[in-house]
């Protein structure tokens, strides 16, 4: 059971929590409830589990939008921020967009639903009861697929991807539609499980039978449920007829990227036809200029709809798709095939080309000087030369149009995430954990203090959640290698290292020396971390943060105290980091090791967000910077709790520019911690001065 339910201790009501993705919400009842057991079939959607409560209401801590639908799932009720609804006696499923998926059904009842500016109502006319059944969105590959190195092999592998999907219409959109593909594992023959049902969307991919094509095709392939064939030139074809040349001007792999992000993007605008009939924001910025007849195409097989959207000029639509999440960046070699289904479970998109290689990771020109000031402090452990890496050499690889950007391969990537297979499999063998949040903080360096105390008034500041934070000071080997085999959400060090072990007050500890790692996600705030880094990766982990080479102690507290904010409101590793890189002139030696892209703990509304505020004409111009998480991945749905605003937005990037007066501004600041950018500096919502700040 990863998924359970369990009374409160501080108040009456319950908690909702997700024991894989460490997740939990609260819902409040004005009385004690007793929680019984209740059927999961009786829900229009699937649950993993469900119990059955008796109530006059139900509060949750939280502003989210409400969907109320009948018996028959058409929706009886929208209620947003700010908004009331009264519903008759009948029989009744709300959907609230909730943190974990959670659905709530009555019958023969009547209801008010109720969202104000910090929380949501829901109260019956007389005590009811109500089953509430939630789904986890752990998710995991369902069989194992065993390919040679040959790339026609690789291809028939690939070509499994597809029978993941849940869905094959416009739906599949959405994330929880999406299901992991099968593992992939390096053999002496291709052996494809006999229950892996691949799916006939009508849809075939014609590609070069090279690694190179067959990597970068992959998500297209894997989203459209499309047939792999090789060819000569690449194109994707339809069983109506239609052709769509993937060999351009623009070059094969940019192709490709485009057609999944088109196609996926005009997925999102037909759906509202569906299930979930939506106001969208992106619908109505492009209707008036496609020839789409959206409510017709819904109903139409996958094939035709892909002919449909590729008629559509790329140009027209570019400026409303979704920042992508992800740009992974791979040497085409047979080993790195083993890591395709993780990246494509997240939609990345694949590069194998313009990458560049270096023999060292650069530190900025401007940055030399500060190392030879009186008073600076490095977190360099002596000033002898290190042992170099295990890794001899670097690559750059070219920034794409992501939101974040990750590599695989041997080399130690500079300016990008460095991914590995131990990381992906760790996450999916991640143990159940129903207690608090555990936070290891250790400070192996007195004079590092001013860092401690930031992160110490950061780490467990949430309502919503129960943290267990502990501070540890100046520890030896054995010590620290207790905390690093001991189970913890998450490890923050403040110290030294080499690239041979952390110093500690009795020697170093190599954590290539311990065999079990316990703690799942780390910042390692030290120079030159990334080989202990990428050890604790290796031996258990799931990500991290580590350093290239030396960093200055003042900017390494600045991006450590960032980072462990960032952290706290929610951002997977990798999106944390590419915000608080900006914080030191050496934040580029910062990189993540591992999945980037898991979380410490969730965000306080759906995806983490940053805002940008400028002033313009006496008013202020909030624009709202969507993060995609595993959870709320690309396709989900973003609602700003803004007067007046009633449009759903595509979530992930830039969603929109908000014009607001002083007060509202203040107000919706107010509302939840998150990061803001005024003039290319960071600041905390709830610390932000407007009059003051906005004057720099």
């Amino acid at each position: 059971m990863t998924l359970t339910f369990e009374p409160l201790d501080d108040r009456p009501g319950l908690a909702v929590i997700d024991q894989i993705e460490r997740q939990r919400y609260r819902i409040h009842t004005p009385t004690p409830i007793a929680l019984r057991e209740a059927a999961t079939d009786v829900f229009q959607y699937p649950v993993g589990d469900a119990v059955r409560i008796r109530t006059r209401a139900i509060e949750l801590p939280t502003v989210v939008m409400v969907y109320v639908r009948d018996n028959a799932g058409a929706i009886a009720a929208e209620v947003a921020q700010f908004e009331s609804a009264t519903l008759p006696a009948d029989d009744y499923v709300l959907d609230p967009l909730t943190q974990i998926k959670t659905y709530m059904r009555v019958e023969d009842t009547a209801m008010e639903v109720t969202v104000d500016s910090d929380r949501t109502r829901i109260e019956f006319d007389a005590p009811t009861d109500v089953l509430i059944g939630a789904r986890s969105q752990h998710d995991r590959p369902a069989a194992t697929v065993t390919t040679t190195e040959n790339p026609r092999d690789v291809m028939a592998a690939v070509e499994t991807f597809g029978s993941a999907l849940k869905a094959y219409d416009p739906e599949r959109s959405y994330p929880t539609l999406r299901g992991h593909p099968p593992a992939l594992e390096i053999g002496d023959s291709l052996d494809i499980p006999a229950d892996i049902d691949r799916p006939d969307t009508g849809v075939t991919l014609e590609l070069p039978p090279d690694l190179a094509s067959v990597f970068v095709g992959a998500p297209l392939s894997y989203y459209l449920g499309a047939s792999l064939v090789p060819a000569s030139t690449p194109r994707l074809t339809t069983d109506t007829g239609f052709t769509y040349s993937l060999d351009t001007a623009r070059g094969f792999e940019s192709e490709v990227g485009r057609t999944l992000k088109r196609l996926f993007f005009l997925d999102c605008v037909t759906r509202t036809e569906g299930f979930h009939q939506i106001d969208l924001h992106e619908r109505a910025a492009i209707e008036p200029y496609v020839d789409l007849d959206f409510e017709s195409l819904y109903r139409q097989p996958l094939a035709e709809q892909v002919a449909a959207y590729l008629q559509v000029p790329y140009d027209v639509i570019e400026d409303h798709i979704p920042k992508w999440r992800l740009t992974t960046h791979i040497d085409p070699v047979p080993a790195n095939a083993e890591q395709l289904p993780y990246v494509v479970d997240d939609l990345a998109i694949v590069r194998t080309h313009q990458q560049q290689r270096l023999n060292q990771a650069s530190v900025p020109a401007e940055a030399e000087a500060e190392f030879t000031r009186d008073d600076v402090i490095t977190r360099a452990a002596s000033s002898d030369a290190a042992t170099a890496p295990s890794e001899t050499d670097y690559v750059e690889p070219q920034a794409e149009d992501s939101l974040e950007q990750a590599w695989i391969g041997d080399s130690i990537p500079i300016g990008a995430s460095k991914l590995t297979k131990a990381a992906f499999e760790h996450r999916l063998d991640r143990d159940t954990n129903a207690e608090d949040i555990t936070i290891r903080v250790v400070q192996n360096d007195a004079r590092m203090d001013e860092e401690r105390e930031l992160v110490d008034e950061v780490y467990g500041t949430r309502d919503d959640l129960p943290f267990d934070v502990t501070v540890h000071d100046d520890l030896t080997t054995a010590e620290l290698r207790t905390v690093l085999t001991t189970d913890a959400e998450f490890f923050h060090y403040i110290g030294h290292t080499e690239h041979d072990g952390f110093v500690c007050s009795d020697g170093k500890l190599d954590v290539t020396t311990v065999e079990s790692v316990g703690i799942d996600t780390f910042l390692l705030n030290a120079c030159n971390s990334y080989n202990q880094g990428l050890a604790l990766v290796e031996n258990g982990a799931i990500g991290g943060i580590v350093t290239l080479n030396e960093v200055l102690n003042d900017g390494a507290v600045r991006i450590g105290e960032s980072v462990a904010r960032l952290l706290n409101c929610g951002f997977p590793l990798r999106a944390a980091l590419t915000i608080a890189r900006g914080e030191s002139i050496l934040g580029g030696q910062y990189i993540v090791v591992g999945d980037g892209g898991v979380t410490v703990t969730q965000a306080e509304s759906g995806a983490p967000n940053m805002l940008e505020i400028s002033r313009r004409e006496g008013k202020y111009n909030v624009d709202i910077i969507t993060y995609s998480t595993d959870n709320k991945g690309l396709g989900s749905i973003f609602i700003p709790f803004l007067d007046d605003v009633e449009e759903h937005f595509l979530a992930s990037g830039r969603i929109n520019t908000f014009q607001m007066d002083e007060s509202d501004v203040d107000a919706f600041l107010n509302m939840q911690y998150v990061p803001v950018k005024i003039s290319d500096e960071l600041y905390w919502s709830k610390s932000v001065d407007l009059k003051t700040d906005l004057e720099l």
